[in-house]
């Protein structure tokens, strides 16, 4: 299982000293996130400061940008990071996309697809030579003078993962992308009954295979030096529960396990402002249910059970502002050891 540790992005400042730390703590890829700051920049920094460690965007908001503009970004990091970075996008909901972005909202998964496809046109176009000539339906791309390609160094083609929380999004992942990026609202068997079966179905559709398609998350991790820590984060843990809960398009996992009222009783909290109260509301069990919870000396073999065979990579923070860099490394170095399917991305000019 590959393990991975979140970038520090409020403060560039910070990023290549945490970058260097988490590479020698024998992390396998860095992460970072699309709420309050830009998803590359810190990868900028990461990437001429690291040698080995994988960097990637859980995830970058795709329509907001143009997938020229993206293409850009991540040919660039690409280059510097002598091919370690993996593109993770999403489409975000349409409230944010219209209120937030200012962004004309259709239908997400048919428009991603595209995006993806234009991506690789145009990253094919500026290593083959070949001309730029990409028509869709939301998406065109048919210029692309000299003096605007940029030059290839060699690496390989930027894997792309897909964020996916419902059928038609987690059929398209499997269909067109590397990997997907689970939503940590997940159990083990709503993984194993609602999301493997779609991704499969996808991959179905274009001759994938499980050993170079990467699946990413699907649950909490809340550990600690000791029990105190461990409460600390299962705490954490239960009040992202209760604030993803209240989410209507969430509560398929909850109605699976019998939870369905709860998400109603979540969401009218929250529409009478009572987030404070919500986390309450949300059990102990229920909790395991979304978590491997335990001690740094136990986290391995609850990881094992909770993920195990179905993940493939693994972020240990229990939010985003508690990285899991006081994990020990021979700690990390256990976890990595639990046998996963993924083998690696297979991606090809």
């Amino acid at each position: 299982m590959r393990v991975l540790n979140t970038l520090p992005q409020a403060d560039l400042r910070l990023t290549a000293a945490s970058a260097i730390a988490s590479e020698a703590a024998g992390y396998d890829g860095l992460l970072t996130m699309e709420n309050k700051h830009d998803p590359f920049l810190a990868h900028a920094i990461a990437a001429v400061n690291t040698r080995r460690v994988e960097l990637g965007t859980s995830v970058a908001i795709a329509f907001p940008r143009s997938p020229m503009v993206v293409a850009n970004a991540c040919w660039d990091l690409q280059n510097a990071s002598l091919g370690r970075f993996v593109l993770g996008i999403g489409p975000q909901i349409r409230p944010h996309n219209e209120k937030r972005f200012s962004v004309n909202w259709t239908a997400p998964a048919p428009r991603l697809r595209e995006y993806v496809q234009a991506l690789r046109a145009i990253w094919t176009s500026w290593r083959q030579g070949e001309k730029l000539d990409f028509r869709g339906k939301h998406y065109t791309f048919t210029l692309m003078p000299p003096y605007f390609v940029p030059p290839s160094t060699g690496q390989r083609m930027v894997p792309i993962t897909l964020a996916a929380v419902g059928e038609h999004s987690l059929r398209l992942a499997g269909e067109v992308a590397d990997g997907v990026r689970l939503h940590g609202f997940c159990t083990r068997r709503y993984i194993e009954e609602a999301i493997v079966p779609r991704v499969r179905e996808g991959m179905v559709r274009t001759g994938r295979v499980r050993e170079h398609f990467e699946i990413t998350g699907g649950g909490f991790v809340a550990t600690g030096k000791d029990a105190e820590a461990v409460a600390k984060a299962f705490e954490i843990v239960r009040g992202r529960v209760a604030f993803y809960g209240s989410t209507p398009g969430y509560w398929g996992v909850l109605e699976l396990h019998g939870y369905g009222d709860l998400g109603r009783e979540l969401n009218a909290m929250s529409k009478a402002g009572k987030w404070g109260e919500m986390a309450g509301r949300v059990s102990d069990d229920l909790v395991h249910l979304f978590a491997a919870v335990g001690t740094h000396q136990e986290i391995a073999a609850r990881i094992d059970e909770r993920f195990g065979g179905l993940s493939d990579a693994l972020n240990l923070r229990a939010d985003s502002s508690a990285a899991g860099g006081d994990v020990p490394t021979d700690v990390i170095g256990e976890i990595k050891r639990i046998a996963t399917p993924f083998r690696g991305y297979q991606t090809a000019w």
